[in-house]
Formats: C-alpha cells, structure tokens, sequence
C-alpha cells in the first residue's frame, strides 16, 4: 500500500502542524509526520482522524501500489520547468472534494467557445450553502435556477435571497437567482491540449 497523507495535504495547502492542529484531538507536526513516513503504524483510527482533518474519505489516504497513478515530475516558473527531486504523486480532483463532510465534486463540460472557456474544457466545482456564498464572489459559479436550467458566470452580488451572476462574455446582462439551493464554485480547470 501506498500512502497518499503527504500527497495530499501538501495539495490542499497545509503544513505538518496545519494537519496536526485540524486532527481530532489535536496531535504534534512531529507524528504526522511519522505516519507520512510510515515510520508510525498508520491504524483504521488513524486514517480516520487524518481523512476527517483533511475532508477526504479515509480511504484515498492509501492506495494499491499496483495501480497505475500519475506524477507530477517537474514546476513551471518563468525561469522554465524544473525537475522534482522526486516526482511526486499526482493527486486527482475528486480526491481532495471526497470527504464526508462535503458533496463530490460537480463538473461542467464546454461545448462552445464561451469567455475564457474552450471546447472540451471541464471545470470542477465544489458545491456551496447559499449562506457560505461570500467565498464565491468573484469567482465563476453554477447556480440552479427553476425549470432544470442553471445560471453560470462570476457571482458578482448577493444581497438576502438574491444571487447575481455575470456569464462568460462580452455584453451579457447580469442573471439574478432568487434564493438558490445551492452554488457550485469553480475550483479547477482542465483544458485538454
């Protein structure tokens, strides 16, 4: 078994003290880092902690050494690529949005050139509580509208049950969404070459 802790903390942003202080009851940097290592037996209660700390589901905390997974082997800066010391396994989307404190990621497909968007590009979005709407503003979002139909843009408004969304565009007028259930929030963007 492979285990993925260092992976995919390092992918949602935390430090070995973050991940430790996010565990519950709270542990030292120290021990995380020894379960990372696998120089500390990583237990069923371990996994636990660690995939509730992370939001993931405890078991993409450790996968089959026999299945194939992608690596990221080199950055881009502006000085050009540059190798990784060690390559590094890649952690998928669903991945990090597979906890069960939050829904599995949603994807919308580009069918057309639209804004910014290509065709055959995906965007995942991460679903949002209406009321957790003030991380979205500014950010490009799906918002349900009634009658199956969805409104799409940068939320650019929310005032009491109102949502206001801009599309993708040049001359597009603003969309209002009076009290959605929910709004997806772009969290990544893959764009097939």
């Amino acid at each position: 078994m492979i285990n993925r802790i260092r992976d995919i903390r390092k992918a949602k942003g935390m430090t070995l003290a973050d991940l430790a202080l996010a565990c519950h009851p709270p542990t030292t940097a120290q021990t995380i880092g020894r379960l990372e290592t696998g120089m500390r037996n990583l237990s069923i209660k371990w996994m636990d902690r660690i995939g509730h700390a992370l939001d993931v589901d405890p078991e993409s905390l450790v996968r089959s050494d026999t299945a194939p997974q992608p690596k990221v082997v080199a950055r881009l800066g502006a000085s050009g690529a540059e190798a990784l010391e060690t390559p590094a396994e890649a952690v998928l989307p669903s991945d990090l949005a597979s906890g069960t404190a939050q829904k599995p990621l949603m994807v919308v497909t580009v069918t057309e050139s639209v804004g910014e968007f290509r065709p055959g590009d995906m965007l995942w979005l991460k679903e949002l509580l209406p009321d957790d709407a003030a991380e979205a503003i500014n950010r490009d979002c799906l918002v349900p509208r009634p009658g199956a139909r969805f409104a799409f843009g940068r939320l650019i408004d929310r005032r009491g049950t109102l949502v206001g969304i801009l599309p993708p565009g040049s001359g597009l007028k603003q969309q209002v969404v009076d009290n959605p259930p929910w709004i997806a929030v772009a969290v990544m963007l893959v764009r097939p070459l």
